[in-house]
């Protein structure tokens, strides 16, 4: 019997992993039922390849992950990251000096480039990440002294719709705006997405759009959804995900990427 889908492709925080970071017995059960169907799984994260790293090892997981918002391809079974794609300093400059000279001074955090890249926070930037994800608290200067794969914004008033309105508006023709999490936005390379990094992915392992399918809970995930041939979001996604989804599965809570799995893949 020919599947449907060839690819299932999930966003981490939010999406497989439950509220607090596990996999449920559910969701495994139904990845490994997909598996044995020919379909091969995917993990495309906002998160950089240091801070996935450690879960995927836990998850036993030995494909190949988008980390970085498409900025890393990462082969977990070789512990290898094979592409990045680093942040222009001097445009990133630009970018958040543009903003800066509407909304006032920002707080920033750097992802350093690299396999075992830090992020490093600066002066003011309030770190609350999922899963109490290690930091490295730093002066302002030093968020600059070494190539960054993008940098976490955040404002001392204006939330992250706010934000990424006025940051879209000044810097979007310089730099990629994103909405990941509550309270700051992200800075990435121009064009960069979770969508060009999955169908990087996706030309690795000879698999079209067309034979995706792809879960997401947040606005960063809307590029990786459309570029799915069928996307999906969770019952808990932000409401412009649902927006624009071909389905809304139930929450990451209630094993919602298995609800949807279960009823291809036992078809």
């Amino acid at each position: 019997m020919t599947i449907r889908y060839s690819l299932v492709a999930t966003d981490l925080d939010g999406t497989l992993l439950r509220s607090d970071c596990t996999v449920g017995g559910r969701t495994r059960a139904a990845l490994a039922r997909a598996a044995t169907r020919g379909a091969r799984h995917v993990v495309v994260t906002g998160r950089s390849v240091t801070w996935t790293r450690p879960l995927l090892d836990e998850l036993g997981y030995t494909g190949l992950a988008v980390c970085g918002q498409g900025g890393q391809v990462y082969d977990a079974a070789a512990h290898r990251e094979l592409t990045s794609y680093p942040l222009d300093l001097g445009v990133a400059r630009r970018a958040l000096d543009a903003i800066e000279a509407v909304t006032g001074p920002l707080w920033l955090a750097a992802d350093r480039d690299g396999v075992d890249g830090a992020v490093l926070t600066g002066p003011g930037y309030r770190h609350d990440p999922v899963g109490g994800l290690p930091v490295v608290p730093s002066d302002a200067e030093a968020l600059w002294a070494r190539p960054v794969r993008k940098f976490y914004v955040q404002h001392p008033e204006l939330d992250e719709d706010r934000l990424h309105e006025v940051a879209s508006r000044l810097a979007g023709h310089l730099v990629t705006t994103t909405k990941a999490g509550p309270g700051e936005i992200e800075i990435l390379p121009l064009g960069l997405s979770k969508a060009t990094g999955l169908a990087q992915v996706a030309g690795l392992l000879g698999v079209s759009a067309a034979e995706t399918i792809a879960f997401g809970d947040m606005p960063n995930d809307a590029p990786m959804l459309a570029w799915a041939g069928h996307g999906v979001a969770m019952g808990n996604a932000h409401p412009e995900l649902k927006a624009i989804a071909d389905e809304v599965a139930p929450g990451n809570d209630d094993d919602g990427v298995a609800v949807v799995l279960d009823q291809i893949f036992t078809a």
